[in-house]
């Protein structure tokens, strides 16, 4: 290996929050670790930067706690200030406000408004999303106790966490009988096609009823970071250094030795490892593995299975993104929607659009464009609602999302016009804000830029420019997803090595993502303790 390696009780590849999570909690039991990131900057999906005077926020727009980021800050004493980042709902000329559980019956009477046809299908789709809301409220109703100190506070784990573990147990079969695709769910209830994607296309394809359908209570639990989202893995970057651990970014490992407990960067430097938790993309893990060093016959075969299952398996939806500066003032947004707003032009649904033009022609692609984007739902978030200090006085910065195809980038890409298919989207995009529910907003852009799905992909490394791990149309889900089984999640077939964040456990987010890296990192401080303890301890 030329220079002689240097040595790490844990080595953790990959920056994003699972990352981080593992880091800062084995630097908190006392093990030297290395946690190696290809990019510049840290935090993968959760970022903030600043441009002209605005700042945005690059990956997640708002942050869910769901009894696990809350818990790990407190668990590891960081500070950080939540502002309320409230939701607002709106479809062509009219909008509703998700203030607490009774909005579900205002976005009720905006559905029937529009589907007065359908009233009583919308009325029984009502009922089950209550009934799914119940179901996470039970799900995410406490702390979760793997971010706990339960021998601290034994009244808490005889009072709160032993009622719960009975409830928990009689809830997780409800969802699980939920574990099909929304769409096929909501078939039950209606046919009217423009009804269903109305509701379901704010979701990835084929995503879980139980995911998706509980997303009205997400909504009461969105949070926002005073500085932004960026804020959070600076917290726990700084935390890390504070307490000893090594972070080093624009470190690519292009190697993992197995046999030897090493792993090599794209600039031949080694690192030795006691444990390795691989919180990067899954594909990469594998591709990258030198598999001839592993002696034992069955550890070979289980690792040659598992890279070639992984092999034909998609990444998960991603996402196209349009920056825009203002000159507006930000009540100008706030007269309109909230902070947080999941916006659609039409009634219509987005499947007027038609089948996704994969391998189209160019021309064939900017027809189905033309009608697609007036037809999908918008995301849209204002930063500077929440936080005075994200935008120059006077001034505002949007950002306006759509779930987008990452082949269908590509296909773009290899026909030549990227960049002329860029600036397409976010003109139009601004026209249809401007037609419809931000009219005069066309006129008030200081500064424009995009980001799609390649860029995503470029900027992690996640296959596809996946932003929740593993695309649900997957024929066989390529990870974990029994709730009551998660901690198996970060196991791997590979001696040593452990793995988390979004691709371990489906579905996943942020929250998983941070439960993920703290459940890997107890792993890995368990086997590491067992290891370093003196003969006879």
């Amino acid at each position: 290996m030329g220079a002689e390696a240097t040595v790490y009780d844990a080595i953790v590849v990959g920056g994003g929050m699972a990352g981080l999570t593992a880091v800062a909690y084995l630097t908190r039991a006392g093990y030297s670790t290395l946690l190696c990131e290809k990019e510049s900057t840290l935090g993968g999906l959760v970022s903030s930067f600043e441009r002209r005077g605005f700042w945005y926020d690059g990956g997640i727009r708002a942050i869910e706690s769901s009894g696990i980021v809350y818990p790990m800050l407190k668990q590891l004493g960081l500070q950080i200030e939540f502002i309320k980042s409230r939701v607002s709902m709106g479809i062509e000329d009219r909008v509703i406000r998700v203030e607490s559980a009774d909005s579900l019956k205002d976005y009720q009477a905006l559905l029937e408004n529009l589907y007065p046809q359908s009233r009583f299908e919308i009325a029984a789709i009502m009922r089950e999303i209550e009934r799914i809301m119940g179901y996470m409220d039970v799900l995410y109703g406490i702390d979760n106790p793997a971010l706990m100190d339960l021998t601290k506070d034994p009244a808490y784990l005889l009072k709160v966490i032993l009622p719960w573990m009975f409830k928990y147990a009689l809830t997780v079969p409800k969802i699980q009988a939920l574990n099909v695709p929304v769409v096929d769910y909501l078939r039950r209830f209606t046919q009217n096609q423009s009804l269903l994607d109305i509701i379901a296309q704010h979701f990835f394809q084929r995503t879980p009823a139980f995911f998706a359908l509980s997303y009205f209570s997400l909504y009461l639990d969105y949070g926002y970071p005073r500085g932004g989202t960026g804020a959070l893995p600076d917290a726990l970057a700084s935390y890390i250094t504070q307490h000893g651990g090594t972070l080093q970014a624009s470190t690519e490992v292009v190697s993992v030795d197995p046999a030897g407990r090493t792993v090599t960067d794209s600039n031949g430097q080694s690192y030795r490892y006691g444990r390795l938790i691989w919180a990067a993309d899954l594909k990469m893990l594998y591709r990258c593995m030198d598999i001839d060093p592993i002696e034992d016959e069955h550890t070979r075969n289980a690792v040659l299975e598992r890279r070639d299952a992984l092999a034909d398996k998609t990444g998960g939806d991603s996402v196209l993104m349009v920056f825009l500066g203002l000159d507006l003032e930000p009540r100008y947004i706030s007269e309109r929607a909230s902070e947080h707003f999941f916006y659609t032009p039409s009634r219509e649904g987005q499947s007027k659009a038609g089948p996704l033009p994969v391998d189209g022609t160019r021309a064939e692609i900017e027809a189905w464009l033309e009608r697609f984007l007036l037809l999908t739902t918008y995301e849209i978030s204002c930063p500077v609602l929440r936080d005075p200090a994200l935008a120059p006085p006077g001034k505002t910065g949007l950002i306006v999302s759509l779930l987008f195809d990452y082949a269908l980038t590509a296909r773009i890409e290899a026909q030549g016009w990227y960049q002329e298919f860029k600036a397409y989207v976010e003109e139009r995009i601004v026209g249809i804000l401007d037609d419809t529910v931000f009219p005069g907003i066309k006129d008030a852009v200081l500064d424009r830029f995009s980001s799609t799905p390649l860029t995503l992909a470029r900027l992690t490394g996640n296959t596809d420019g996946a932003i929740t791990g593993w695309a649900f149309t997957n024929e066989n889900m390529p990870a974990e997803n029994r709730m009551l089984q998660i901690a198996r999640s970060v196991r791997t077939p590979i001696p040593g090595v452990l793995q988390a964040g979004q691709w371990t456990f489906s579905p996943s987010g942020l929250p998983i993502s941070i439960l993920t890296g703290k459940l890997a990192a107890d792993q890995a401080v368990k086997a590491l303790s067992r290891e370093h303890a003196r003969p006879g301890e």
